[in-house]
């Protein structure tokens, strides 16, 4: 088995976000959990779900605790994924809710292709698991296409004003790399180059974006969790493309000569 460090940077990032709430305990900051009410005592649960972030995350390094780790951040990421719901069901024609559950629902897909491609095991069972944990990040790209695109100049907006040629420059052309990703990891043609590319690509915005922002006010919390969220995204781009590495290993050692 390959080294997979997609697996490792997701992992991290989980931690991260446990260690984020574990000092903040700012839980209501978060925009969906709204949707819940009331809290009563939002500090206890904000610090179960950060612990249960911290063990999944710790858990997903080594390959004999994976799975357990993968099933508590699918868990985890898959309830903050469909707290988006009641926005979208309020305001359907309003894609910023659309684009906050898939944002959130990539890292689902992450939980799910590790959970299924971290043994050695290549069963029927594996494959699907992995196949629908492909699918739905390759829906989450179209989503993240349509974000950018529906939020151009918002887009633009977090770009450096010092990197040339300009600023709506890279929110298009990160956009049309975005559509042509989601084309790519659909139709199957040199898909693994394109998840590589797109992992590049989200350690660039991780770089140039998010970085920066946390150097200029490293005290807010959503500078932090701005930071860890494109650090988890980039994670399970990453695992992606280790998925499809291991796909074509197997595939090439099953060929034959």
């Amino acid at each position: 088995m390959k080294l997979q460090p997609g697996r490792h940077v997701y992992g991290l990032a989980a931690i991260i976000f446990g260690i984020i709430g574990l000092v903040w305990h700012e839980f209501n900051t978060w925009q969906q959990v709204q949707a819940l009410g009331k809290i009563p005592r939002p500090e206890v649960l904000v610090s179960i779900i950060s612990v249960f972030e911290l063990v999944g995350g710790i858990a997903v390094q080594w390959k004999k605790t994976a799975r357990v780790g993968a099933i508590l951040l699918f868990i985890i990421y898959l309830f903050f994924a469909l707290l988006w719901l009641p926005s979208i069901i309020k305001a359907p024609l309003v894609y910023g809710g659309w684009g906050s559950f898939f944002e959130q629902f990539s890292l689902v897909s992450g939980a799910l292709i590790v959970y299924s491609t971290v043994d050695a095991v290549n069963s029927v069972t594996n494959k699907r698991i992995a196949r629908i944990g492909y699918i739905f990040f390759g829906i989450c790209v179209i989503s993240f296409t349509l974000e950018q695109a529906l939020y151009l100049s918002a887009t633009a907006g977090f770009v450096p004003k010092w990197m040339p040629p300009g600023q709506m420059f890279w929110a298009v052309a990160t956009t049309i790399a975005l559509a042509l990703a989601a084309i790519s990891l659909f139709a199957g043609k040199l898909a693994l180059l394109t998840s590589r590319l797109l992992t590049v690509m989200i350690i660039c915005f991780g770089v140039f974006v998010w970085l920066p922002i946390l150097v200029s006010d490293p005290h807010s919390m959503f500078n932090w969790a701005g930071n860890a969220q494109n650090l988890a995204i980039c994670g399970a781009a990453w695992i992606v493309s280790d998925y499809l590495a291991q796909s074509k290993t197997i595939q090439q050692r099953q060929s034959p000569d």
